[in-house]
């Protein structure tokens, strides 16, 4: 018997790997490496100022990041329709003023669609921040039916609303309360609308709305599972900035996960996002991967050969031959906040290449006369380092907790001044 979960926060993932004989963890094993310099252009010539970086040393970056790792995404739509189809003013107790927006990627009736649930601070006399997520679970309803093919579970079930007394319900790991607190919205939108996260569930989502006539997967340059998820996101900020209640200046995006792989992304391509919050990212997020410490790359392409484009294949087991590592991935959020966060538990997204990915970042933020990490040497546990590029790790497993929305909430003080 299908017994249905409504859920609106939904838990977010939770790591379960298996145990590989072949995987470093431990850090004397990690190999000798060399990282690619983040401050030197193709041409060898240095990018010694902010004028040089974001004139021509960003570009080459961002266009390495598009062939090699995540794929080429199309630009904003022409048209982008939306729809409010809610407003409650005494939300949560009267805490908050919740909406539900339903963005529309195409005007044809079949075609995926996402659903936005926004919080925003009740009595609220201005424009407020948000903190827009991609969540693993949404405003729908979730089947827990081991019997059905996951294809199937989610045609059938991620169309259908949740129940209006189950919203909110579960919101452990999002705080909302404490993003409220702060004077800040809370902006969610369930991935799986965007696109399934499961090998085929392309067909399902956004990528197909973009092919060429007689096209039926992705080239090898074009956008991953990953990217599509971050180009969500950016359509996202497209309403964002059009909602009278949003100061649209002042959105902080953030991902647990895949999805804070997926934040980052959406990050170093849109400058709109002022916040860039990476929870465990992990490999072809925020870690080292010449560290091979961990999750590697051939075990992404072996796994999930639909996050990353055709291209990244090729670089399974030859990490050494990437012209990028994660810390110019991050650079590219500069000069913006940054903030990458670890769990001591979650040894598998390597939290030591976490931080060294944001700490070899950091000297693109001073070109901007910011300040970044400031350190190489791994902090302990909760004791977070930095200031317009921050980390910190935790105690605890691959999860986002009180603890870390604390750290995210103070960053985005100090960042916004507000």
């Amino acid at each position: 018997m299908r017994r249905p979960t409504f859920l609106l926060l939904a838990p977010l993932c939770v790591a379960a790997v298996a145990q590989q004989t072949d995987v470093i963890n431990d850090e004397a094993k990690v190999p000798r490496y060399t990282l690619p310099a983040v401050l030197t252009l193709r041409s060898g010539q240095p990018a010694h100022d902010a004028k040089t970086w974001t004139g021509r040393r960003r570009p080459e970056i961002l266009s390495i990041y598009e062939s090699e790792v995540y794929g080429k995404s199309p630009a904003k739509p022409a048209k982008l329709n939306y729809e409010v189809r809610s407003v409650e003013k005494s939300a949560l107790g009267g805490k908050a003023v919740r909406k539900i927006v339903t963005v529309f990627f195409s005007e044809r009736p079949d075609a995926p669609k996402m659903d936005m649930l926004l919080y925003l601070p009740a009595g609220a006399k201005k424009p407020v921040p948000v903190i827009l997520g991609l969540s693993f679970a949404g405003i729908h309803t979730v089947a827990n039916d081991p019997g059905v093919p996951l294809a199937e579970q989610w045609v059938r079930d991620v169309k259908q609303p949740a129940p209006e007394k189950t919203r909110g319900a579960s919101t452990t790991q999002w705080q909302v309360d404490k993003i409220l607190a702060a004077g800040y919205g809370l902006a969610t939108i369930y991935y799986g609308q965007i696109e399934p996260d499961f090998v085929g569930g392309m067909k399902h989502g956004i990528r197909p709305l973009f092919f060429k006539p007689g096209q039926t997967e992705p080239a090898p340059d074009e956008w991953g599972a990953i990217a599509a998820w971050g180009w969500g996101a950016m359509r996202a900020m497209d309403y964002l900035e059009k909602d009278k209640d949003v100061d649209a200046r002042h959105v902080a995006l953030f991902g647990h996960s895949r999805l804070g792989k997926a934040a980052i992304w959406a990050g170093a391509q849109d400058t709109r996002f002022s916040i860039v919050i990476s929870n465990e990212s992990g490999e072809g997020g925020a870690a080292i991967s010449r560290r091979d410490y961990g999750e590697r790359t051939k075990d992404l392409n072996t796994r999930f050969p639909h996050w990353f484009d055709g291209n990244f294949k090729r670089y399974s087991g030859r990490e050494d031959e990437m012209p990028f590592d994660s810390h110019m991935l991050l650079s590219l959020i500069a000069p913006r906040g940054l903030y990458v966060a670890s769990a001591e538990g979650d040894q598998w997204s390597d939290p030591k290449g976490e931080f060294l990915g944001a700490a070899n970042a950091s000297p693109v933020w001073e070109l901007f006369g910011r300040k970044g990490i400031g350190t190489m040497e791994m902090p302990g546990l909760h004791q977070p380092v930095g200031d317009n590029v921050r980390y910190h790790i935790r105690a605890g497993k691959h999860d986002v907790t009180e603890y870390d929305w604390e750290q995210y909430l103070k960053f985005a003080a100090a960042q916004w001044g507000r």
